[in-house]
């Protein structure tokens, strides 16, 4: 292996492999290779400008075991740390430390412990005499044929005893990641967002928005990408999780400030069909006295999909609809979707113009939903600007303040990666990014504006959260299986450095709103929600009994719309519960504002696993069915069908339980009462 110094950077070439690890970012290293001569260029997640560090390289050669019992000379580079010279090639940042050997293999250390080496097991690919004969190497590249991408696999040793968080959202049971295998991919209601944080105290960004898996297994782990020109990934360490989000956001991005007057309460259903609909619902509200910050029209108030205007038949002025909602303090979000119908007056022009997703075979459709649909290309900067001119039109310029940028994965009819292209290449080597450039879309013309920018997004990637966009976790089921999935995946999401999280309150899919059953999830879902970022009403809500507008097969009065959704809808009993805790969302508005400060400032999620305020605690570090809302309160979520009463563990300090004003001492595990009523939540009052 040649070793060079490079601007700061330690280079090594081997075998048509070019190797570049360089200082990017506070106690942060990013480390790229290519078997095409020279990177593409692309930063990827790394957005933002980085504290710069200095790095001194050395080259001089050293004994290496050769695997015969001889010695033999290799050119080995090395920096120099005060007084502390490595025997192999390194290069250190502050609290890490990268050392690759003669065969390519990276070390990392973190104050000089290690903490992540890459796999090998070749014929003399050690330092030691426990070199293997089975030709696995740490970087395995294969060229595709017929195309100029390569596929990577990429291992790592696994470390006995380590846990793994973050990585976006995945709809299972497991919080903890190792022992899983993710795909690397992006679906309705899956969000692959590849930053994970590791107990060992670094954090791993797959800097890659390529199509693949990632295993995090027992005996090693390993990240796949099926196509890409690059393997790109940014490494940190720091002592506690909060710094590692700290240090993962300096380079991606952090969220804007969240706007004071969407921190209250969002409305939506599956659908308001009309005009008269939404505003009927919004007085009905104000004459209940309940403040909403924001009403949501939903899909198909649209002529077919791709003309992104009103049917004027059911939103006859919406100008004046706009205007009456905002007299009433109310803001107007309406649903976008990425698929344009072949009846669409967008259709041709678009297609004609390469502004739509391309199939590699076969016919020239990504989406089947209620129509013939090709989805948009929103890597291509035309695109962009094409979707942005009508909707500006058709809707920002009547007043509407956000766009629910839904199907944003995007969600294909069938999920072959393999036969989808951008304009920027296959969707095998890009898809990942695809509902970040979706959000670009609006976030990049409406930042130019002046006024704050919040759109409602079913996707993100890496560094998606400086874009504006509130992230729900897609349509789950009305389960409580479902809505437990729903705690690990925001608190894995805040982990991801994706801090605006939100749910459908009481699920997406439900069959009968009139079920007890299904009512004690809802008041369970929404008790969880105002201790959340973003406390919103949606759902479709069956049974479908009421008839359609239209006899038509297009047009916005056509599609079914479900059961009424807005807090009185469930009962006069739940709809005490759910007022009470619309007050205590109000009464928490100041900090609830100081958490969207924090995550503005430093990344932090809002919602929080135990161990990011309680990393010494190794208890917290196994907890993921309560969680911290912020540093002061500890919610323990009651996700089990009647249940009346739950454990919860208290770290270290003082607690008090805000249903009785009860004192507990921490370090202990308590039983506490959880009626229908009432959420277990802990005030810390050391706080």
């Amino acid at each position: 292996m040649i070793f060079e110094n490079r601007n700061g950077a330690l280079v090594a070439l081997r075998s048509g492999e070019k190797l570049e690890i360089r200082p990017w970012g506070e106690d942060s290293l990013r480390v790229r290779a290519t078997m095409q001569g020279d990177f593409t260029g692309k930063d990827w997640a790394l957005t933002e400008e980085y504290k710069k560090t200095d790095a001194k390289i050395d080259i001089y050669e050293e004994d290496f075991w050769v695997g015969d019992g001889s010695i033999a000379k290799q050119p080995i580079a090395s920096i120099t740390n005060g007084k502390i010279k490595q025997p192999i090639a390194s290069i250190t940042n502050g609290k890490i430390k990268a050392v690759v050997n003669f065969a390519g293999v990276i070390t990392f250390y973190k104050d000089d412990k290690q903490i992540l080496r890459e796999y090998y097991r070749s014929y003399g690919g050690t330092l030691s005499k426990e070199s293997r004969c089975l030709k696995t190497v740490n970087r395995e590249w294969k060229g595709i044929i017929g195309g100029s991408e390569y596929s990577l696999n990429l291992k790592f040793e696994s470390n006995p005893g380590e846990k793994i968080f973050g990585m976006g959202q995945y709809q299972q049971e497991c919080m903890e990641l190792k022992g899983c295998v993710l795909e690397l991919a992006q679906r309705n209601s899956q969000i692959s967002v590849p930053f994970a944080v590791s107990s060992l105290g670094y954090g791993f960004l797959w800097n890659n928005p390529a199509v693949g898996r990632v295993s995090f297994g027992k005996n090693y782990t390993e990240w796949i990408a099926r196509a890409t020109k690059d393997m790109d990934y940014w490494i940190t360490a720091a002592d506690t999780p909060k710094k590692i989000l700290e240090n993962y956001t300096a380079v991606t991005g952090r969220a804007d400030m969240f706007p004071e007057d969407l921190m209250g309460l969002w409305q939506c259903k599956l659908r308001y069909r009309t005009q008269e609909e939404v505003l009927s619902v919004a007085r009905k509200y104000k004459e209940e006295g309940i403040k909403i910050d924001q009403i949501v029209i939903d899909f198909f108030h649209w002529t077919v999909q791709g003309d992104w205007k009103f049917d004027k038949t059911y939103w006859p002025d919406p100008k004046a609809m706009v205007d009456e909602l905002h007299s009433m303090g109310i803001k107007v979000i309406v649903s976008v979707w990425p698929s344009v119908d072949r009846k669409s007056e967008n259709f041709y022009p678009m297609m004609e113009k390469g502004l739509l997703i391309k199939t590699e075979r076969g016919a020239a459709q990504t989406y089947d939903y209620q129509g013939d649909c090709v989805e948009i290309d929103p890597f291509n900067p035309e695109t962009r600007k094409y979707v942005w001119d009508v909707c500006k039109k058709n809707y920002y310029d009547y007043g509407i303040d956000a766009f629910w940028l839904d199907n944003s994965e995007p969600d294909y009819g069938v999920y072959d990666f393999e036969n989808y292209r951008y304009c920027d290449g296959p969707a095998l080597e890009l898809s990942n990014m695809y509902p970040q450039m979706y959000s670009r879309v609006f976030y990049d013309e409406m930042s130019k504006l002046g006024k704050p920018v919040v759109n409602l997004l079913r996707c993100a990637w890496a560094g998606s959260q400086k874009y504006g966009n509130v992230v729900w976790s897609g349509d789950v089921p009305s389960t409580f299986e479902a809505f437990r999935d729903q705690l690990q995946c925001g608190l894995n999401m805040g982990l991801a450095g994706i801090p605006w999280w939100t749910t459908d309150i009481g699920g997406f899919m439900t069959d009968d709103v009139n079920d007890p059953d299904f009512r004690q999830l809802l008041i369970r879902w929404y008790q969880f929600a105002v201790y959340s970022a973003v406390l919103r009403m949606h759902g479709d809500r069956g049974p479908y009994n009421i008839p359609p507008l239209d006899t038509r097969d297009w047009g916005g009065g056509y599609l079914h719309t479900g059961q009424p959704n807005e807090l009185w809808s469930y009962g006069e009993d739940n709809y005490a519960i759910m007022k009470k805790y619309y007050d205590i969302r109000i009464e928490m508005h100041d900090y609830i504002k100081s958490l969207y400060e924090e995550a503005h400032t430093n990344g932090s999620p809002l919602i929080r696993a135990m161990f990011y305020e309680f990393p010494d605690d190794a208890k917290c570090w196994e907890l993921q069915d309560q969680y911290m809302f912020g540093a002061k309160y500890l919610v323990a979520p009651v996700m089990n069908l009647n249940q009346f009463k739950r454990d919860v563990y208290l770290p270290e300090g003082k607690w008090k339980l805000t249903s009785t004003g009860e004192i507990y001492d921490g370090k202990q595990t308590v039983n506490v009462a959880a009626p229908i009523e009432y959420m277990p939540v802990f005030e810390h009052i050391l706080y």
